[in-house]
């Protein structure tokens, strides 16, 4: 595998300089996080601390369980998820390494869900001679329910989407995070793709076999990258009632000079080129020119003026030559897809898209 330029030490500090707040949004503690922060010297000790405070987390999980004590049970075995996720999410250079805390992030989600509020329960899409691992949660009260899909970015899978999804289950809406090509559990068999009409069309198809959901309201949620392929998606898909994107690029050949190396590292494995010129090459087919104009569907954009990754103009392009109706919340202070301010975006996110769905 090709070598990264970048060093095992800078490499922490790159992941630790763009994503903290990011950590902290999507379930870490924040004496976790400090703790890790002060101990981990180099790149290759990245997973094991990760990994390690995983497992007590864990542990805690395992022994509420055993002991009836469930909804605490279920909520330690989701934060270990989301650590376990954090341990492999960058982690391509050691596929092995990678696999096994991933494995153990998504063991403990699924055990965590019978017992969360509201329940969760697994959905595999099939799609492409392989699924499409989702969690589907449906709030409580009489449906069929409105649905929101959340999709992930580039390195984040749905694991790491359960306080997001608590947000939108709040306001009477159901959620279905999934892991779509080279995402997730998805990240094995399927390579990044750009145009994500077919797997977004198959993942509304099996939604539609589902009474408890109202199918002719579905909302779309996507972050960072996930943010360009919900907008690729509703613009192939018109079932698609409403569309927000978070921190999405509007072209990630544009972008490529300035991503994180950890990124393009990334993109390059999960995308399946060879090289860092391939991946680039690749890189570029990711691009909403020509496909902004066809999302007709009510969209909401939102993006941070602070945004390292992308650059916030392309956010704005995006709400400029979308052909429906457009908001664009742009706001000051944020980074990359706001995660320094969530308080900022992610209730009033929600707000619009219960609007919308009519939830």
């Amino acid at each position: 595998m090709q070598e990264s330029a970048v060093t095992s030490a800078a490499k922490v500090q790159e992941a630790l300089s763009h994503w903290a707040p990011r950590f902290l949004a999507n379930g870490v503690d924040p004496n976790d996080l400090s703790g890790l922060a002060s101990r981990i010297d180099d790149w290759d000790g990245w997973c094991p601390a990760w990994c390690q405070v995983g497992s007590a987390h864990e542990e805690l999980g395992r022994e509420a369980l055993d002991e009836g004590r469930l909804r605490s049970g279920g909520e330690h075995l989701a934060r270990a998820a989301v650590y376990y996720h954090f341990a492999k999410f960058l982690l391509v250079q050691d596929r092995e390494q990678m696999s096994q805390a991933h494995g153990r992030a998504v063991r403990c989600l699924a055990d965590a869900l019978p017992h969360l509020d509201p329940p969760g329960e697994r959905l595999e899409v099939p799609f492409a001679g392989t699924r499409l691992a989702g969690v589907l949660r449906v709030p409580p009260g009489p449906g069929p329910h409105p649905v929101v899909v959340l999709v992930p970015g580039l390195d984040s899978a749905k694991e790491e989407l359960r306080t997001t999804e608590t947000t939108f289950l709040e306001r009477g809406l159901a959620t279905l995070s999934v892991d779509g090509p080279g995402q997730g559990e998805a990240e094995y068999d399927l390579a990044i793709r750009a145009d994500w009409g077919p797997p977004g069309a198959a993942i509304l198809d099996a939604l539609e076999a589902r009474r408890d959901l109202d199918t002719s309201r579905v909302g779309v949620w996507g972050v960072s990258l996930g943010g360009y392929y919900a907008a690729r998606w509703s613009a192939a898909d018109h079932r698609v009632r409403a569309c927000i994107a978070l921190g999405g690029p509007y072209d990630l050949g544009e972008a490529w000079p300035n991503l994180p190396q950890l990124t393009r590292d990334a993109f390059r494995v999960r995308s399946g080129a060879a090289d860092d010129q391939e991946a680039e090459a690749r890189a570029r087919l990711l691009t909403l020119e020509g496909w902004a104009s066809r999302v007709t569907c009510p969209l909401l954009v939102v993006a941070g003026k602070q945004d390292r990754i992308f650059h916030w103009s392309q956010a704005a392009r995006l709400a400029e030559e979308a052909g429906g109706p457009t908001t664009m919340l742009l706001l000051e202070e944020g980074n990359h897809t706001c995660a320094n301010v969530v308080y900022r975006h992610r209730p009033r996110s929600a707000d619009w898209m219960s609007r919308q769905l009519g939830a």
